[in-house]
């Protein structure tokens, strides 16, 4: 079985859901610090005049705390972020739909976590672009107090035979510690992204990058899925 471990972010690109959609179970890694100027609490748009970000402001009490801990204090900022997106896509084929995908955590009932909103939005859009795999949350599991012993101790319990580590990861896992996951019985396998199908959108611009929105409001539900696979 096939694992992926991954903090959940923020209304993602396309590539964090092509790795969600290459492993068997994907693990929600809340339980560990909160890192500042990252992707767990913004990500990026385009308009006519470029890119822009979306961003949910994170007191500095959290950011030396666990991702699982950071609370949304103003929920007002979700309601601004749905009109934002229902702006900047006003013209988009799919604007109808995928506003409705979003209201129930923008405007109906809102989380009362960064984690639960990222985590939320996360599971609606893969079931919706018909990504299959199983969703677990790393809080449900005992975890080890080194980075290395928790992704390890986590691997064993959700029976995984092979680990999918994001290809940056190289830079901080050596081949010893490969080695530790192979003495257990799990291989680690490294995720390469892209290149991607390019799809058409409304606006003069294009950016491989950008949150999972634009894909969403620019191309049909039942296509998606090869949108986000890397192309031969």
């Amino acid at each position: 079985m096939k694992i992926g471990v991954w903090q959940s972010n923020y209304i993602p690109w396309k590539g964090y859901f092509d790795y969600i959609n290459d492993v068997d179970v994907f693990c929600f890694y809340d339980e560990v610090q909160y890192t500042k100027n990252d992707w767990r609490n913004r990500n990026r748009l385009l308009n006519n005049n470029g890119l822009f970000w979306l961003t949910i402001p994170v007191g500095a009490k959290y950011t030396k705390g666990k991702i699982s801990d950071v609370e949304i204090e103003n929920k007002s900022i979700l309601s601004k972020h749905f009109k934002t997106i229902e702006q900047c896509y006003s013209k988009s084929p799919f604007k109808n739909e995928i506003l409705n995908l979003l209201s129930p955590y923008y405007l109906d009932n809102p989380p009362n976590t960064l984690s639960e909103l990222n985590q939320s939005l996360l599971k609606t859009i893969s079931h919706y672009i018909g990504i299959k795999t199983k969703f677990v949350n790393s809080k449900d599991y005992k975890l080890k107090d080194t980075r290395l012993d928790r992704l390890i101790w986590l691997n064993i319990q959700l029976k995984s035979s092979s680990y999918l580590s994001g290809i940056n990861a190289k830079n901080y896992i050596s081949e010893y510690e490969e080695l530790l996951f192979s003495d257990k019985g799990i291989k680690v396998e490294w995720k390469n992204y892209g290149p991607y199908l390019e799809y058409n959108r409304i606006g003069k611009l294009f950016d491989d990058q950008v949150s999972i929105i634009d894909l969403l409001m620019n191309v049909p539900q039942n296509e998606l899925l090869k949108y986000i696979k890397h192309s031969k």
